[in-house]
Parts: structure tokens; C-alpha cells; sequence
């Protein structure tokens, strides 16, 4: 076995030399893992736990690392049930008892760190599968479409409320909307799309309560725009919407008398 700072120059020079030019640094990375395979065994060929926090568990070519393996290996979503609202009903991929003999062997094998850094990682849902939106990153196919439409039918709900109230509301809320300087440019581009069709805005213009239901949903969705900045969930899903969600208006809603 060759010494590892030998094998470090080779594979930097020959990596300059490739045509095109590899990184020196990502393929001397790569063999340092198989170079420790060699020395230590299955464990050598996983990052230590400083190699983690430093250079990440990589994956974004699309590819799979050993690690990643690992961190799916150590998941607790395989071998325990979880609450509703954070993850979808699932069939256990493994008993609790095999998951701890995994992590047992893992600690074992690769040190205490490294099993609680995976561990921590699979906790915060940024592992090979994560999806944004849904708690801790575990994935409903039916989560975010549900949401949305609770989100807006809930929006909706409120904003008729509103106005029943404050016949001036969508107005303010529009005036608001243009001067809000955090509105993201996206946002902005859609919105002005929206505008440019002559027949929804004089659709939106007419919206009061009264006649809330012979407006199109292009409408209804074009005055929550207006009303609402956003809508941020803060309870679980087993609660009504009113104790679940969180709505920030344009427009603050004035203070009870």
C-alpha cells in the first residue's frame, strides 16, 4: 500500500492532466474514501463525521453516496410508527430491534459522532427523498394538493368575513400589495399577468360578499392574492384551520373596540 500522500499527488497531477481537466480536490476526495477502504475496511469507504460538516454528504450529481445510504438506513420512519401529521400511514421496512442493532453496528463501526450527525440530518428532512412542504420532509403524495385547498378554501372563508365588514378592503389591500417591496418578482410578474385580462379585473372589482359565487375561481384566487401575503400553518393537522393556520394580511385587521 502506497503511502496516502503519494497517492494524494498522483491523482491530483493525473486529474489536472484529463481532458477535459477534472477537480483536483473532488477526485482527490474520492479516492481518499477508497484508499481508507482499502486500510480499514467497509467503514473506511464512508466520510468521518469532520468530513461531513465540511464538505457535505454530496448526492447532488444524482448519484447515491454511502452515506446517503446510511442516512436512509438510520431514518426512524423504517421502523416506527408516526404521528398523522407528521407522515403519511406506512408499512415498517424493518423491526425497532433491527433498527437499533443498525445503528449499534454503525456506532460501532464509525464512531458515536458520525451515527448522530446522520441522525440529526434524517431529523431535519434533508436526506435522499426529502420533500419540501411536508413536515420534517417525509412525503405525502396527497399532503400539499389537501393543504392548498384547505389553505384556500380557509383564505376565502376569512376574506368574506372581512369584507362584510370593511366594504373598502380591496382596495387598501391592492394599494398595499403594490407598495409591499418584499413581494418576490415572481409573485409580481404573475399578478401583473393576471391584471392584463380585462375581464377578470372587472370580475375582482365587483367582489363583495353578495356576489362572491357567480365570480369565476380565477377571481376568487386573484382577491386572495390581493388580501392575503401569505398563510403559514402553526398547529398540527388534527386541529380546525382557524387554530392550524396563520394568515398575514396586506391589510391588518383593526383592533376590536
Amino acid at each position: 500500500m502506497p503511502r496516502w500522500e503519494s497517492v494524494h499527488t498522483i491523482v491530483a497531477v493525473l486529474a489536472e492532466w484529463c481532458t477535459p481537466p477534472r477537480n483536483p480536490q473532488g477526485e482527490v476526495g474520492r479516492f481518499l474514501l477508497l484508499w481508507r477502504a482499502i486500510q480499514e475496511g467497509e467503514s473506511g469507504a464512508l466520510k468521518s463525521a469532520q468530513e461531513l460538516a465540511l464538505g457535505g454528504w454530496g448526492g447532488e450529481d444524482g448519484r447515491w453516496t454511502a452515506e446517503q445510504v446510511v442516512g436512509i438506513l438510520l431514518n426512524p420512519y423504517n421502523a416506527i410508527e408516526i404521528h398523522p401529521s407528521l407522515a403519511t400511514p406506512h408499512e415498517l421496512l424493518m423491526s425497532e430491534d433491527d433498527w437499533v442493532r443498525a445503528g449499534v453496528r454503525l456506532i460501532e463501526e464509525s464512531g458515536a459522532e458520525f451515527a448522530l450527525r446522520a441522525l440529526l440530518r434524517i431529523l431535519k428532512g434533508d436526506y435522499v427523498g426529502a420533500e419540501s412542504g411536508a413536515p420534517y420532509g417525509y412525503k405525502n403524495p396527497g399532503f400539499e394538493t389537501v393543504e392548498a385547498f384547505e389553505v384556500f378554501r380557509y383564505g376565502c372563508q376569512e376574506i368574506l368575513r372581512r369584507l362584510r365588514s370593511e366594504p373598502n378592503l380591496l382596495q387598501d389591500s391592492i394599494r398595499a400589495m403594490r407598495a409591499d417591496e418584499t413581494m418576490s418578482r415572481d409573485d409580481r410578474a404573475e399578478m401583473l399577468r393576471a391584471e392584463s385580462d380585462m375581464g377578470l379585473i372587472r370580475e375582482v372589482m365587483t367582489v363583495t360578499p353578495d356576489t362572491w359565487n357567480d365570480v369565476s375561481e380565477e377571481a376568487h384566487h386573484m382577491v386572495f392574492g390581493y388580501l392575503i401575503r401569505n398563510v403559514r400553518t402553526v398547529g398540527s393537522a388534527d386541529l380546525p384551520p382557524a387554530e392550524r393556520l396563520w394568515i398575514t394580511w396586506r391589510v391588518p385587521e383593526p383592533r376590536a373596540q
